[in-house]
């Protein structure tokens, strides 16, 4: 069973960037895709970005492309989040979330969630 926890998140002035990160226990890491939402207070989490198992493949939503990045790092069992650009509305509790099977949009596919990190982002 593969564990997560996130780090990297904090208080940032829009314009300015964070890097997410998200490190796995666990042996079978390559297995995973892996996944990262958000939840901001009052909505619904929202898909920001998943990378398959290899690390071949990646997706994002709407509002994050070309700002944010995804990547992940097998040898180390990491995935992290590069955000750039980041503007107020990017303010929220970012999870990281595995699930095998591919990458998916849908946070009620994905199995294995951390606990989250808090990104604020002020204006």
């Amino acid at each position: 069973q593969v564990q997560l926890v996130e780090s990297g998140g904090g208080l940032v002035q829009a314009g300015g960037s964070l890097r997410l990160s998200c490190a796995a226990s666990g042996r079978t890491f390559i297995n995973y895709d892996m996944g990262w939402f958000r939840q901001a207070p009052g909505k619904e989490r929202e898909f920001v970005s998943a990378v398959s198992g290899s690390g071949g493949t990646s997706y994002y939503g709407d509002s994050m492309k070309g700002r944010f990045t995804i990547s992940r790092d097998n040898a180390k069992n990491t995935v992290s989040l590069q955000m750039n650009s980041l503007k107020p509305e990017d303010t929220a509790v970012y999870y990281c979330a595995a699930r095998a099977g591919g990458p998916s949009y849908y946070s009620s596919e994905y199995s294995l969630w951390g606990q989250g990190t808090q990104v604020t982002v002020s204006s």
